[in-house]
């Protein structure tokens, strides 16, 4: 095996080590984003039943 074919090997493992590093950042970005969309759907809706319950309790006084 000659030089030029040991760093076309060290080039392919550098490429696909760099893809693989991209995948898992891009997974890791698709779950915090899903978790801060889910995170922002729950405040939503204690806001939503919190201003509801403001809103029975002035109609019951």
């Amino acid at each position: 095996m000659g030089m030029q074919d040991q760093f076309k090997d060290k080039a392919k493992q550098a490429a696909d080590k760099a893809k693989q590093a991209m995948g898992k950042a891009k997974d890791e970005a698709s779950s915090r984003a899903s978790q801060g969309r889910d995170r922002a759907d729950e405040e939503s809706r204690r806001a939503q039943q919190e201003a509801q319950d403001r809103m029975d309790q002035d109609y019951d006084a």
